[in-house]
């Protein structure tokens, strides 16, 4: 996704607030984009908390459908999860949300 792209989804979408996690959605073809600031920590944290938020959409991603471009803001709460924890939680705050947009 392009930074371009990245800007739409922030400028355009809705978000949904979790404690590891922020999920902007908006209209689109189904791009996502993984974001962690330095808030995160060290570039070697950023890049961790990138992949598993990566990871984590990969399993949540069949539910949303194609319609929806994603950026995913890491947290600074995000050192130390897991994969799991992260699908369980964009689970649970994406429950519901598709049907809103």
């Amino acid at each position: 996704m392009r930074s371009r792209d990245v800007q739409r989804v922030f400028d355009e979408g809705h978000p949904v607030h979790g404690s590891r996690v922020v999920v902007f959605l908006a209209p689109g073809t189904g791009a996502v984009a993984c974001v962690a600031g330095r808030k995160v920590g060290n570039a070697v944290t950023r890049n961790r908390a990138r992949r598993i938020l990566r990871a984590a959409w990969l399993e949540v991603a069949p539910r949303i459908g194609n319609g929806h471009d994603a950026v995913l803001v890491a947290r600074e709460a995000i050192r130390g999860a897991k994969t799991q924890d992260l699908v369980a939680e964009m689970r649970q705050l994406l429950h519901g949300e598709i049907t809103h947009l």
